[in-house]
């Protein structure tokens, strides 16, 4: 899909991408970098990392990937030090990295709520505290959240817990460093987003199929579709927006039924289960 903005709208801007590898985070990474932004990708699969600045490169876009741990202080700090070092510079840190499986929340241990309240909410805070310094000319941060704790959101306490804090972190640091350094602090809750692994873990064929049965409204979103609101919110488009979490999602969050039985939930995480070796950072591998 064609871009509605200028090639050149981030021309010599710096963005660094945790969980950019893949996913959402790619896309972002990507429209950021055509539209003239320099890229650091930040995860923890090195294979996925090179794979990613691969294809970046091939668009013509400068990028890099640097392996670190979101939750892990001394890793966001060498990944920063790492960017600042290759381009000079840090404009925008966009905080991707997130982890999320469905359980039922008996049947979630204490660990796994800790995992993803550790990745999400933990691992944001610390790649803002860590790139505070460089962002104090006026640089931008954009943290991806979800919809799922503004009703409440079946078989995903943990992740409703995580993104009501990484909402909860973008209005406080949009009002205390948009203040005093002039940083813009502002959020993306997506929607259901077609060929992603969350979809693909979260919500069967039959889930989807029945959601646009009963719902005039529902459609798969495209990752395009929460690039360009990245995008919109990194550039001088957005330079009065701050400490907003802007809902990309078509409206779905609106209406929100239970689509799926508890008994149906407990085989879905059996199934995750015996995939978890293969599973994306964030997913516990001995606690669904």
């Amino acid at each position: 899909m064609e871009s509605p903005f200028k090639g050149d709208i981030l021309k010599g801007k710096v963005s660094l991408l945790t969980g950019g590898g893949s996913g959402i985070g790619y896309e972002i990474a990507a429209e950021l970098g055509k539209h003239g932004s320099f890229i650091a990708i930040m995860g923890r699969r090195i294979h996925v990392l090179d794979s990613a600045v691969s294809a970046l490169q091939s668009l013509g876009i400068q990028a890099i990937g640097v392996e670190g741990d979101v939750r892990k202080k001394e890793d966001a700090a060498r990944v920063i030090d790492a960017t600042v070092k290759q381009f000079g510079k840090l404009d925008i840190l966009v905080n991707a990295a997130a982890g999320n499986f469905l359980v039922p929340s008996e049947d979630l241990s204490p660990n796994g709520f800790r995992t993803v309240i550790d990745i999400d909410a933990v691992g944001t805070f610390t790649m803002c505290h860590e790139a505070l310094p460089y962002l104090k000319n006026g640089g931008v941060i954009i943290n991806i959240s979800a919809t799922l704790h503004y009703t409440a959101s079946w078989y995903q306490v943990h992740v409703s817990a995580a993104k009501a804090a990484v909402d909860s972190l973008t209005r406080s640091l949009a009002l205390e460093w948009g203040t005093d350094y002039g940083i813009r602090v502002n959020g993306i809750a997506p929607g259901p987003i077609e060929d992603t692994t969350g979809v693909a873990k979260l919500i069967t064929k039959e889930v989807t199929l029945k959601r646009q049965k009963d719902s005039a409204q529902y459609r798969m979103g495209k990752k395009w579709d929460i690039a360009m609101a990245a995008l919109y919110l990194a550039s001088d488009a957005g330079n009065y927006v701050n400490g907003m979490t802007m809902v990309v999602d078509g409206g779905i969050w609106l209406n929100s039924p239970r689509h799926m039985s508890k008994e149906e939930v407990k085989q879905l995480s059996k199934t995750v289960e015996k995939r978890s070796r293969d599973a994306p950072v964030g997913v516990p591998k001995s606690n669904l």
